[in-house]
């Protein structure tokens, strides 16, 4: 009888306790909620570890403890709040979706996609699955995604920019264009979006629409590298505006003197483009250079051609192959070599 008694009372005792100490996490998580709503985020984290304390398995603390830390930017105790609470509730869609997103901005791209697999409802799971199928080059899965999250939020412009850069892995420039459009148009400032878009409208020979990105690019504060002004000013030669081309590829010759790729490609451009006079000088600059330098020669007969001095223009052309015999091909199919 006794012992009954003995053991009757410790068992009160324990359930005082544990009754005593769940009051005790229940004042601290109140009271961490009204200082993490007037933002204290830093007092409401001691409280949170409090209620913490009291109760080793308060699920709520944990998510609030990691939402307190993630407001602070102090992640690896978010992360670890998080994890314990899906440790203790691991169906808890609030902490998958915490969890994943860490893990995607932490570039763990495999456990991202793990956990936001096992959140399907959650808002940001085709988001996490999307972008992190792209950083592992799954570009396949990337697009199925990344579509869905466009679809799902269309203001979302990192998921638009990145869904446009897929479709380019893809090689479908035309779809790519559509993407970039729209994230350009929702954030005009990330000027390497718009000088990429510049980019894009190169490669399909649309050079009005290439400037009009350069421009923003430009505008947008974008770094005028060389390459920026190459680009800007083969775009504007294309484009037919051959002084101003000129103009700006001259920034880039003086950055560069006597560049000769630099020197022939503007040659080929203004040929092409049928600025045979102007060719002509920069086809004799190259000549200047290296008077043996046979594709030169043979451009300057083809432009003599061009401009009506059909004999003198063969006689160079006929030079240039008993230097190089190669450049024949380009006589017998009426073609011009590429380049240096």
């Amino acid at each position: 009888m006794k012992r009954f008694l003995i053991f009757t009372f410790i068992s009160f005792i324990a359930v005082a306790s544990y009754s005593q100490n769940k009051d005790s996490a229940q004042f601290y998580f109140k009271k961490g909620v009204e200082e993490n709503t007037a933002k204290l985020y830093a007092v409401a984290a001691k409280d949170f570890d409090k209620a913490i304390h009291f109760d080793p398995d308060f699920v709520e603390a944990y998510i609030a403890n990691g939402k307190a830390n993630l407001a602070m930017h102090v992640i690896g105790k978010a992360q670890e709040n998080f994890s314990k609470a899906y440790e203790l509730d691991p169906k808890n869609s609030e902490v998958i979706s915490q969890l994943a997103t860490l893990t995607f901005n932490n570039s763990q791209f495999e456990k991202a996609i793990d956990l936001a697999q096992k959140c399907v409802n959650c808002d940001n799971t085709s988001y996490i699955l999307g972008m992190s199928y792209y950083n592992l080059q799954d570009y396949g899965k990337a697009e199925k995604y990344l579509k869905a999250a466009v679809a799902k939020d269309d203001k979302n412009a990192e998921a638009a920019y990145t869904l446009g850069h897929t479709y380019l892995e893809l090689e479908n420039e035309k779809s790519a264009i559509a993407q970039y459009e729209k994230a350009v148009q929702l954030e005009p400032a990330r000027s390497q979006w718009a000088y990429e878009l510049g980019l894009i409208y190169y490669n399909q020979n649309d050079f009005k629409n290439a400037l009009k990105y350069f421009d923003l690019a430009a505008n947008n504060g974008y770094n005028k590298t060389n390459d920026f002004y190459e680009n800007y000013g083969f775009a504007q030669l294309y484009a037919g505006d051959s002084e101003n081309g000129i103009k700006t590829l001259n920034v880039v010759m003086e950055r560069k003197p006597n560049n000769k790729e630099l020197l022939n490609n503007i040659a080929h451009a203004l040929y092409e483009t049928k600025k045979y006079n102007q060719a002509l000088v920069y086809f004799q600059k190259l000549l200047e250079l290296n008077p043996k330098e046979a594709q030169s020669l043979y451009m300057c007969g083809m432009v003599l051609q061009k401009t009506g001095q059909k004999e003198k223009g063969q006689k160079l052309c006929n030079n240039a192959i008993a230097i190089d015999p190669s450049l024949n091909k380009y006589r017998q199919k009426n073609e011009m070599p590429s380049g240096l």
